[in-house]
């Protein structure tokens, strides 16, 4: 049954990641805490080893359609590594209650953000200096909370700046490929004290089933992806925050 959770849990991450580009670590991370009683700070560093693969195997039928911005990913990856292994390093130190917590107030944000209307129709590049006040805060909630990074990229790329959602969401899973790659490194002193044969089969299933659902995720209404997105995020983190101080 344990085997079974796991692989269904993976389907279900693989699946939001494959069709809204965001979202795997924020449901990776309750998940396994809430169904497989991880410990907050052990279920952000097995997430961020699913999450990893998950988006890796969604952003292939991405790349071979043309829909990932390379330039802003490898930016907002890079210059995020700063925050992203420096706030990583502390996060093992951190009380499990202020990383509930902030999960939680994180998710919310993200829920809002996916609300909002786009603001420009037409395709804009993203100048250096949003690239790089967005690379600092994706970094350091990746490093904190084992959080990709998309829900915040897709939302500034669709909203601000007129990114189609297709490729907003390619742009996504690379960033979110890379940062957890990244912070995943970071959180090495954790790795004896996870227990691996949850998250192997979860990755296991998110990665086929990712890769299905971004193949298909052109035939979704962006509009209902990002509603119906934003609504789990607002379930979640009312659920986290209850288990937290409840």
């Amino acid at each position: 049954m344990e085997i079974l959770g796991a692989l269904l849990a993976g389907s279900f991450i693989g699946a939001v990641l494959g069709f809204v580009g965001a979202g795997g670590a924020m449901l990776s991370v309750p998940i396994l805490m809430y169904l497989f009683d991880f410990e907050p700070k052990l279920a952000t560093t097995a997430a961020l080893a699913v999450v990893f693969l998950a988006a890796a195997s969604g952003l292939i039928p991405k790349a071979r359609k043309k829909q990932v911005l390379y330039r802003d990913a490898f930016v907002i990856s890079g210059i995020g590594l700063i925050t992203n292994l420096g706030f990583a390093s502390i996060a093992q130190h951190l009380p499990d209650s202020l990383i509930t917590t902030g999960f939680a107030g994180v998710l919310i944000l993200a829920g809002f953000s996916m609300l909002r209307p786009p603001r420009f129709e037409e395709h804009k590049r993203m100048p250096i200096s949003v690239l790089i006040v967005m690379s600092l805060l994706i970094g350091s909630m990746t490093g904190l909370f084992g959080i990709g990074g998309g829900f915040l990229a897709i939302p500034v790329l669709v909203l601000f700046f007129g990114t189609p959602q297709a490729i907003a969401a390619g742009t996504s899973l690379l960033i979110i490929a890379l940062n957890s790659l990244i912070s995943f490194l970071g959180h090495r002193a954790l790795w004896s004290d996870v227990q691996w044969h949850i998250p192997i089969f979860m990755a296991g299933a998110a990665i086929v089933i990712a890769q299905l659902a971004s193949h298909f995720s052109g035939k979704t209404s962006p509009v209902v992806l990002r509603k119906a997105f934003a609504y789990l995020l607002f379930a979640i983190s009312l659920f986290t925050l209850g288990k937290t101080w409840l």
